[in-house]
């Protein structure tokens, strides 16, 4: 069978990476192996995931249970891929609140994966910093070497100081034109970043399920 994913996303910035990996490492064929689905920010899971969505509330969280219904009718071979920044999260806590969200969806589709970037999606680019450097050659490598893969550190912080940038100035626009000059040279074949290693398993797995 032929792979098909639909990718969602907190936002824009992650969408460079993501077809990176897809379209790079995988070898997969955008808008026809795989969509990818940036939403405005985090949000929260809904308290009634059956209720019609707040349109006010535009985040992944928000929409999520909605957008996992409205998908439904994919066919069996199709896998929606939900990837969430963990923040400070307890991540197996978090990880069983969406599964129990999925749970009580009378329709969703056939293969749901949840991966979490711990702590966010800029922490597996500190963990690259050839990749960083590639994208950045006047980045201050000494402001993110030594700092623990996924670790809870503000990611996002510590690569604006490592580019020289004031935190206080960081808007998404910034955090997007970081992803699209870094994500091109990231290395997914060998990556010290476990939560990202994870996500490229999975998506192993996936694929290797399909093609049997």
């Amino acid at each position: 069978m032929t792979p098909y994913i639909e990718v969602l996303t907190e936002g824009a910035s992650d969408v460079p990476v993501m077809h990176e990996l897809l379209a790079r490492h995988f070898g997969l064929e955008k808008d026809v192996q795989f969509r990818i689905h940036p939403h405005q920010g985090r949000g929260r899971l809904p308290d009634n995931p059956l209720a019609r969505p707040d349109p006010r509330h535009r985040g992944l969280l928000d929409q999520l249970p909605a957008k996992l219904r409205s998908m439904a009718w994919l066919p069996s071979n199709a896998m929606v891929l939900v990837l969430i920044d963990a923040d400070n999260d307890d991540e197996a806590i978090f990880l069983m609140q969406l599964c129990a969200m999925l749970e009580q969806l009378p329709q969703r589709p056939p293969r749901v994966i949840f991966c979490l970037a711990v702590e966010e999606t800029e922490s597996w680019f500190l963990a690259d910093p050839h990749a960083v450097r590639m994208g950045f050659a006047h980045v201050r490598l000494r402001k993110i070497q030594g700092i623990a893969p996924d670790a809870v550190i503000g990611a996002w912080e510590r690569l604006a100081e490592a580019l020289g940038e004031d935190v206080r100035t960081v808007t998404g626009t910034r955090k997007l034109a970081w992803a699209k000059a870094i994500a091109p040279h990231m290395n997914f074949d060998t990556t010290p970043s476990p939560s990202l290693n994870t996500l490229i398993e999975r998506m192993r797995d996936y694929l290797h399920t399909v093609a049997t």
